[in-house]
């Protein structure tokens, strides 16, 4: 009998294995080299000799260009995250970008660090990849000391209010349904920090898109991979 049983243990072991061999996001965290930080919510790391882009799981920076917010929550994260550092990386998902969204782990969850510091909102439509009491715990403790976003009473605009252009809600803190993440464009519209919308049309010249991207307008770039507005090339 006891034969028996561990025959079956070894053959739940291999089983599990098999599994894991063919879903690498099953698998333990990962370490990973820090190469840039795109923005309050996206970096770019080394792992395994690949180049990645990582989106950070759970929360919702300020855009680049909604001034004085987004390089505020872009330099932070490049504090917690100097570049050649080593992190570790909770994969969730895989983005329809090819992004990875994951917890990173440097000194301590980095993610739960940006709302800590109020540099980044909790966005809970993808809160079920992390410590969901932890995440909001500390997003109100970052809103009674009125930190970052939480500067002006009930917060700035919303991330993903002010990518579609809108002054959005203040008060509350969940994405509206079917709203998108950092890491969704729905169109080639940039949003300037005036709140006017410019198209990849209007601006005509694929140097001049560049340039824009430089000075943070994010949204220029639909797929993530630093080009802005390739159709204009």
């Amino acid at each position: 009998m006891s034969g028996m049983r561990k025959a079956l243990k070894i053959l739940l072991g291999l089983a599990s294995l098999s599994l894991a061999a063919l879903d690498p996001l099953s698998q333990a965290a990962t370490a990973a080299t820090v190469l840039s930080i795109g923005d309050g919510d996206t970096i770019s790391v080394l792992e395994r000799g690949q180049k990645l882009k990582v989106r950070l799981a759970c929360i919702d920076a300020p855009e680049t260009a909604h001034s004085p917010y987004g390089l505020a929550s872009r330099n932070q994260l490049k504090a917690l995250l100097p570049l050649g550092s080593t992190v570790s990386l909770r994969v969730q998902v895989v983005d329809r970008y090819g992004r990875r969204v994951a917890e990173v782990v440097g000194k301590g969850i980095v993610n739960l660090a940006m709302v800590q510091s109020g540099q980044a909102f909790v966005y809970r439509q993808d809160l079920g990849s992390g410590d969901r009491g932890a995440y909001l715990a500390a997003e109100r403790q970052a809103q009674a000391q009125r930190l970052g976003v939480w500067a002006v009473p009930g917060g700035m605009t919303r991330p993903w209010d002010f990518r579609h252009g809108g002054a959005g809600r203040r008060s509350a803190g969940a994405a509206p349904a079917g709203a998108s993440s950092s890491a969704t464009v729905s169109s080639p519209k940039a949003v300037q920090p005036s709140g006017a919308m410019t198209t990849c049309k209007q601006i005509g010249s694929f140097a001049r898109a560049q340039e824009l991207l430089r000075q943070g307008h994010s949204y220029l770039d639909r797929n993530g991979d630093g080009v802005a507005c390739e159709g204009l090339r």
